[in-house]
């Protein structure tokens, strides 16, 4: 059974940095492409960014790019999010995605397995 348990959301002024942190089990990692999304309150889900199973290939979405980076740690069965320089409009929940493939995409109904969630609060 496939699990994937985020952490180090929290409240961050602008201007600040958090780093996310997504432990994955039960999954075939370095098979995996991982993504990171967000949502906020009465809207869908946006993609974030993602890392291909080997880590060489990154995407990001416009409005984070520059500011945000995702890596994996192979050997630790974990992808983080390193968030620099927040914003208020990045206060949302953020979710851990693991898509059964090689190939990227932006897209939430690609991914095959999710985490919780974690809060990520800007205040400005």
């Amino acid at each position: 059974q496939v699990q994937l348990v985020e952490s180090g959301g929290g409240l961050v002024q602008t201007g600040g940095s958090l780093r996310l942190s997504c432990a994955a089990s039960g999954l075939t990692f370095r098979r995996y492409t991982m993504g990171w999304f967000r949502q906020t309150p009465g809207t869908e889900r946006e993609f974030v960014a993602s890392i291909s199973p080997s880590g060489l290939n990154t995407y990001y979405a416009d409005s984070v790019k520059g500011r945000f980076t995702i890596s994996r740690g192979n050997a630790k069965i974990t992808v983080y999010l390193q968030m620099n320089n927040l914003k208020p409009e990045d206060t949302a929940v953020y979710y851990c995605a693991a898509r059964n493939s090689f190939t990227a995409s932006i897209m939430t109904h690609d991914y095959d397995n999710w985490g919780q969630g974690t809060q990520v609060t800007v205040s400005s």
